[in-house]
């Protein structure tokens, strides 16, 4: 019997998560990548969000939140010893498909036009913060 040794990580890149998890465990040659959004590291402002006083979205720059979810993916895999070419599964949440999903495909193929890992991208009523998108990713070691 093989026991897999697990190995729980954090990027000092990535912003610190909202609860109590790591960015990403590896288990054996898999690393398991925690959902993570567009905030940026050391600050609660989220790129391309205007919020109320009450803490609702205003207004939000769809693109501008993609490509942040996108590079703190990378931070994290490479951070925790991966990089973005092992990346083999990705699953995103959207907070509104309809209006949301020509831009995320758009900008998805942007930074996957060389790697391919299988996709799967699902609409959510909310996400913890407020934001419009939410990645997370199996990659290998």
């Amino acid at each position: 019997m093989t026991i897999l040794t697990q190995h729980t990580s954090h990027s000092s890149r990535a912003p610190e998560p909202v609860g109590l998890y790591p960015h990403a465990k590896r288990v054996g040659d898999l690393l398991f990548l925690s959902g993570m959004g567009p905030r940026q590291v050391g600050s609660k402002v989220i790129p391309g969000v205007e919020l109320a006083a009450d803490g609702s979205i205003l207004s939000y720059d769809f693109e501008v939140q993609c490509h942040s979810v996108f590079q703190n993916l990378r931070y994290v895999l490479e951070d925790v010893g991966s990089s973005w070419e092992k990346l083999v599964d990705v699953t995103v949440f959207l907070t509104n498909m309809k209006q949301d999903f020509p831009t995320y495909n758009r900008i998805y193929a942007e930074y996957f036009r060389e790697v391919l890992p299988t996709r799967t991208t699902v609409e959510v009523s909310s996400l913890p913060t407020p934001i419009a998108i939410e990645i997370k990713a199996i990659a290998t070691i």
